[in-house]
């Protein structure tokens, strides 16, 4: 099910076949994919095709991934672009080095397809790259407002706190569509917060109190998606 999503995502890595399988992962979802070999083609490819994210391995040959994501943070003439890197080295030092190099965030490989596309769509939203989004979603009862963070029913407006907010805008930017607990943990809490599955039931009961009982559907031992009824 692919969608024209718009964004630009430059991957760097000396492994083929890891290049492989992010790409196919990513084009599926209708993502516009560059790939890049090592840290200095990395470099020249950003400077090209100016991405919205840089998912970078750390150990590659001809420039590392924390050179080249320290080159891409010093050229003035880039976008500021989202630098997240792949790495299975897990130890602290290499970490901070990577954030201190300006990296935004790290995805540990290996890492299945489902849960890639989850966290490259939370990187986005939450770094506001979200491009050809639409200020509201509109259904038809129900109107979600990005900008102003407002939720109406029937034209009343009903107060949701942030994380109430975010639930159902994800749920309803996408009619029908079913999320995995998986996804809307990646997407609603992302990386930083370690919470439990627990936690999303609890927040779809608080919307389906607010909302009513019909919005939300069920799938069991998947997840939920938004019926406009």
């Amino acid at each position: 099910m692919q969608a024209s999503k718009g964004q630009t995502i430059l991957l760097v890595d000396d492994e083929k076949d890891i290049l492989e399988f992010l790409q196919y992962n990513l084009e599926r979802e209708g993502y516009k994919v560059f790939v890049a070999n090592d840290g200095l083609e990395g470099v020249e490819m950003a400077q090209k095709v100016s991405p919205d994210l840089i998912l970078m391995d750390v150990m590659m040959p001809r420039m590392d991934g924390i050179e080249a994501c320290q080159t891409i943070r010093q050229d003035l003439q880039l976008n500021s672009p989202l630098i997240a890197f792949l790495t299975s080295r897990a130890e602290d030092y290499s970490q901070v080095a990577g954030f201190e190099a300006g990296a935004d965030d790290y995805i540990t490989k290996p890492i299945r397809p489902r849960l890639l596309v989850s966290k490259v769509e939370a990187l986005l939203r939450r770094a506001g790259r979200i491009t050809g989004t639409e200020a509201e979603i509109k259904t038809s009862s129900i109107t979600v407002n990005r900008e102003k963070f407002l939720v109406f029913m029937n034209d009343e407006e009903i107060q949701l706190p942030k994380k109430e907010f975010e639930l159902i805008e994800l749920l309803a930017s996408r009619p029908g569509k079913v999320f995995t607990r998986e996804q809307i943990l990646t997407t609603v809490w992302g990386d930083e917060t370690i919470v439990g599955e627990r936690t999303i039931d609890v927040h779809i009961r608080k919307l389906r109190e607010k909302l009513g009982e019909s919005y939300i559907r069920t799938i069991k031992g998947v997840g939920y998606t938004f019926s406009e009824k």
